[in-house]
């Protein structure tokens, strides 16, 4: 298992705490634990927040145990990897005739790769609630292929807790196959699904989900003109080629296995399952295509991912045993894989990414995390303006490292502003009104803040403001 941990973390270009899509996930743990921070940004952050309970759990978890945010971040994507791999062992020991071809396809699943056009990866170098659902959603496919429904259920729900549409997902797949490989459980079956359609259409019409069948209007849709994995219509044909891949690379080794009498019990729900998805995708498509939020907002195309997840397994049969294995077969493969994600992680890690450390559990002690350490120590209702995109720039963004309001974060308020108008808007405006932030003035910045109520600035070049502090060439400057 530690291996698995390394060799995930090396390709996935190390681990950092705060990095990427965690701008809105640690702020959402933050502000579950103080509800009296982020008094400007909060709207912003509950957008996506009040969609899943992960945040309320770690931040109950954090309090109650009064384990820090970034040693619970870690240790729950550490868990993330190791309940992955626990499942993909539990797998392959159904699937496979040799402990090797299991190594083997531990090895392939350290190769972090994206899902093309999606928006997705199939690792993160960080803690996100999708890698912990994935893990569980995995989890739920090797109960079915030893027939345990009721804990795959279970499994679904959890992850459901955590990450709803990567639960909605595996939940699809997991329920038709079900359906094939148990015909006693049709009825319930039956039952729990004309009940989920009642409990769907209350949350559409008077529940929490209420509003998103309407239409995203173009002023709304100019907002996401950059997030092309959100319109699967707008694909190059290549996209679609390889993600269809999927389809043929299922369909055809399952067959494979079925004619030589490889395919195990339950195997045909969980391949058929997992094509059914297409199925659904290709449904949601026509209320993509009309800009209805709620088919934009699930993101359907992510369905890939669990695609992705069955053809990587059976590839991984394909090479190591097919219809004659051997052990010194299935051993080569792994040897294989194993020297591919040494290779190419070490590469990564090494050549691309040399200053960073393998695991870097906490904000860095280094200019930004030394402004960030200042920005805590000041009222909390304090806002701040930078550069929109200082979260590319400094690794972590201000939210998470400095717990302050910021005017705007460019690139994740515009991913969340998918979830609500008046927040894509918002972005919209407040980019605009900062325009080049290289371009910007003291006199430009003293505007902004007397119109937004923002105090300080952050910045690396100098202004002719008044300076609150400095770490290197990094500037904290009061606007009022």
């Amino acid at each position: 298992m530690l291996p698995f941990v390394v060799l995930c973390t090396m390709n996935s270009a190390t681990y950092r705490y705060g990095a990427s899509d965690q701008a809105f996930y640690i702020p959402a743990v933050v502000l579950a634990m103080h509800p009296d921070y982020f008094p400007r940004d909060a709207s912003v952050i509950r957008a996506q927040a009040t969609l899943t309970l992960v945040d309320d759990a770690m931040a109950r978890l954090s309090s109650a145990t009064g384990i820090g945010l970034p040693v619970l971040s870690f240790a729950l994507y550490a868990g993330s990897l190791l309940l992955l791999a626990t499942a993909a062992w539990l797998i392959a020991s159904r699937l496979y005739r040799t402990h090797w071809t299991a190594l083997a396809l531990l090895a392939a699943l350290t190769l972090r790769h994206s899902i093309s056009r999606t928006g997705t990866n199939t690792l993160e170098g960080y803690f996100h609630p999708r890698q912990l659902a994935f893990g569980l959603g995995a989890l739920g496919v090797a109960f079915i292929l030893r027939r345990r429904v009721s804990a795959a259920a279970v499994t679904v729900l959890l992850a459901g807790a955590i990450h709803p549409t990567t639960a909605l997902w595996f939940g699809i797949w997991l329920a038709v196959a079900v359906a094939i490989n148990e015909p006693r459980w049709r009825r319930g079956m039956a039952a729990a699904f004309a009940a989920a359609g009642i409990l769907a259409l209350w949350a559409l019409t008077a529940g929490p989900l209420g509003g998103r069948l309407s239409l995203m209007d173009p002023e709304w849709l100019a907002t996401l003109d950059t997030k092309d994995y959100l319109f699967p219509l707008e694909w190059p044909a290549a996209t679609w080629l390889f993600n269809l891949a999927y389809v043929a690379i299922i369909a055809a080794i399952y067959r494979w296995r079925r004619a030589i009498g490889c395919a195990g019990d339950g195997e045909a729900g969980v391949a058929l399952g997992a094509l059914a998805l297409v199925a659904l995708f290709a449904a949601v498509l026509p209320f993509n295509a009309a800009h209805v939020a709620l088919a934009v907002q699930l993101q359907s195309s992510r369905m890939f991912w669990m695609l992705d997840f069955l053809a990587t397994i059976y590839i991984v049969w394909a090479v190591a045993e097919g219809p004659a294995p051997t052990r010194a077969r299935a051993q080569l493969a792994a040897a294989a894989l194993l020297l591919l994600s040494l290779a190419r992680g070490g590469y990564v890690k090494f050549v691309e990414f040399p200053q960073r450390p393998l695991a870097q559990l906490d904000i860095p002690g280094n200019d930004w995390g030394r402004a960030m350490a200042w920005a805590r120590l000041t009222d909390i209702r304090s806002h701040w303006l930078a550069d929109p995109i200082h979260a590319a720039r400094y690794g972590m963004s201000l939210r998470v490292a400095g717990e302050r309001d910021v005017f705007v974060e460019g690139l994740k308020d515009a991913a969340i502003g998918m979830y609500d108008r008046s927040i894509a808007i918002r972005t919209r405006d407040r980019l605009a009104a900062i325009g080049s932030f290289d371009a910007l003035t003291a006199d430009r910045a003293r505007a902004l803040a007397a119109t937004y109520d923002i105090d300080y600035l952050l910045a690396e070049r100098p202004f002719d403001l008044p300076l609150a502090f400095q770490s290197g060439e990094l500037r904290i400057y009061r606007l009022r």
